[in-house]
């Protein structure tokens, strides 16, 4: 069971051993209050499905009120950005580090308020809505002096709170095996820092080509290396040695809960990173990276991690890294938590070496650059069992077959 402070969370076989747990505590002389039916733990609503084996998790009215508690108006249109990226900047300063903030510092009043606004979202982050996490952990590394600027940002993410109010998280059952994408985003924080991002998952064994049969977050990390990367590969290897330090204590966890763990399978977007950790390419230029991250080629060799290349546009770890803009927000929402569109899996992008050489393929739904494929066409769920690249060439061959008969009608006849 999952103990927090005083709520258990019970998973029993059979009401006599329930019973038999409730007598044992009785004698003691402590007061229990049951709930046989399980929907509220620790201020999450849950509400069961067996029939269709999922389960949704929410926190009704908590933004209202807290959106009550601090005076915060409705904004004038809806706001679906909660924390706004900085522009982008071409050429060759391109990646130099933010300017530092001098805007006026708040009074105490101010300071405290945007510090109790951070602690009432976390919880509401952590438990169902993940796509605040990385507006809060901006935020939150300028609570101890704030600006007016700081302001700014909070009253914009109270505005993308008015207008996602009630996120739900929704957990499908599954084999139980850990999966994660680790990503990292290079030079993305103040003082030429970097962050890492992290989404764990239960679901199955991913097999090359097949669909990823995706649910619900059981944890996301949301964070900025301590150390200051020298490139984005170091960036990349840093995130992952922080996933992977997650994922050993999950893998614990989940043992102990009856589920044994296969090598935890680890999607990660860059080469060289991958080429590290395996193994498979020489590191005498890698030395000057931090000694510590190298725990994660014991972690394979033991068999503990089993680390994989895929393009980034599949990474579910890339949108935690880093601020998006609002377009990206409301393209990708659907894949953290639940709508009406929310895809159960997630189709494969074709990797550079595929791409090389064609300026478009016909029906690809990875688009622009965007990370995670757009949520569309049903000819792409038709056959889900099938590799990306098959669904993609099968409709090239039909879309190009087609034209050819729609534009030499005379031949056609003939």
């Amino acid at each position: 069971f999952n103990l927090a402070v005083d709520d258990f969370g019970i998973k029993y076989i059979g009401d006599d051993h329930l019973q038999h747990l409730f007598d044992s505590l009785r004698t003691e002389t402590y007061d229990i209050v049951e709930d046989r039916i399980g929907d509220l733990y620790c201020g999450i609503k849950l509400q069961w499905n067996y029939a269709k084996r999922y389960v949704d998790l929410s926190m009704p009215q908590y933004v209202m009120k807290q959106l009550t508690r601090y005076a915060h108006p409705a904004p004038l249109k809806p706001q679906h950005c909660p924390f706004a990226p900085n522009p982008i900047q071409y050429g060759k300063d391109n990646q130099q580090p933010d300017p530092p903030d001098t805007s006026p510092l708040l009074d105490d009043t101010g300071k405290k308020r945007i510090q109790q606004i951070l602690g009432s979202f976390l919880y509401y982050a952590r438990a169902v809505d993940p796509t605040i996490l990385m507006a809060l952990s901006d935020i939150a590394t300028q609570q101890a002096a704030p600006t007016e600027n700081t302001n700014q940002r909070v009253t914009q993410f109270l505005d993308y709170m008015w207008t996602h109010p009630d996120a739900i998280i929704r957990y499908r059952a599954s084999d139980m095996i850990l999966n994660i994408h680790s990503d990292a985003s290079y030079l993305s924080a103040p003082k030429a820092r970097s962050r890492a991002g992290g989404y764990f998952f239960l679901g199955s064994l991913p097999q090359d080509g097949d669909p990823i049969k995706l649910n619900g977050a059981i944890h996301i990390t949301c964070s900025i290396l301590k150390l200051v990367a020298a490139s984005a590969a170091e960036a990349e290897l840093g995130a992952l040695f922080l996933n992977a330090q997650e994922a050993k204590v999950l893998r614990l966890t989940l043992a102990e809960l009856g589920h044994p763990q296969p090598p935890t399978p680890i999607h990660i977007d860059n080469s060289t990173t991958v080429g590290i950790v395996n193994n498979t390419i020489k590191r005498q230029r890698s030395r000057a990276m931090e000694m510590r991250y190298f725990w994660l080629l014991d972690g394979e060799t033991q068999q503990y991690f089993k680390f994989h290349y895929q393009p980034g546009q599949e990474n579910l770890g890339d949108y935690p890294s880093k601020h998006h803009t609002a377009d990206i927000h409301q393209h990708v929402r659907p894949y953290y938590v639940h709508t009406d569109k929310s895809p159960t899996l997630l189709l494969r992008a074709l990797k550079p070496s595929i791409r090389r050489g064609c300026a478009v393929i016909l029906g690809d739904p990875y688009s622009k650059k965007s990370p995670l494929p757009r949520i569309g066409p049903p000819c792409l769920s038709l056959t889900p069992s099938l590799p990306s690249h098959r669904i993609l060439g099968q409709q090239s061959r039909i879309l190009n077959r087609t034209a050819a008969i729609t534009t030499t009608p005379r031949l056609a006849r003939q």
